[in-house]
């Protein structure tokens, strides 16, 4: 391979590197927060008084507190008792309280769970395309001949047999 070519790479690899330090900073540290959702690791209780639709019943209450496995655990009267709080089915009012992550790290953890339905999405893509370019890019920025690109396939070959064994563990 060139000289020239394998300056092009590591330009584009060092620069497009600089330009997206910021989001691949937010997606490491949403990465680390979101394997612990289930836990209620730097969570902390907030109040919530919503108004929603009268007489709700079952999955469809638990739809509207957007609660996945919802159980109402008692109903006395117009007044359906849950984990956490109370419906009343004949004003719609709901008091419950919520588990919720500080709203810098909340607002990371939505970036990084973005889906089409998100105006953004492009950015997931753009990032991802990204990302795929640096795994990709790598390969370029060292002549073939030379022992540390030797030594980069070692290290690459291993990474790749990793992600192998995590896929069936």
């Amino acid at each position: 391979m060139g000289r020239k070519s394998e300056n092009t790479f590591r330009e584009f690899h060092r620069y497009l590197g600089f330009f997206l330090a910021g989001i691949m900073a937010v997606y490491a540290i949403s990465g680390i927060v979101l394997t612990f959702r289930n836990t209620d690791y730097m969570k902390s209780e907030v109040q919530v008084n919503s108004t929603l639709e009268a007489n709700l019943e079952g999955d469809a209450l638990g739809m509207a507190l957007r609660r996945r496995g919802f159980k109402a655990d008692k109903t006395e009267g117009d007044v359906v008792y849950f984990q956490g709080g109370t419906y009343n089915k004949a004003t719609g009012e709901a008091s419950y309280t919520e588990k919720k992550l500080p709203i810098v790290l909340e607002k990371m953890n939505n970036l990084h769970k973005m889906h089409s339905g998100n105006p953004f999405f492009w950015l997931g893509i753009f990032f991802g395309i990204a990302l795929l370019f640096f795994s990709i890019s790598a390969f370029f920025m060292f002549r073939p001949s030379a022992p540390i690109y030797k030594k980069g396939l070692y290290f690459a070959g291993a990474g790749f047999l990793l992600t192998i064994i995590l896929f069936f563990v």
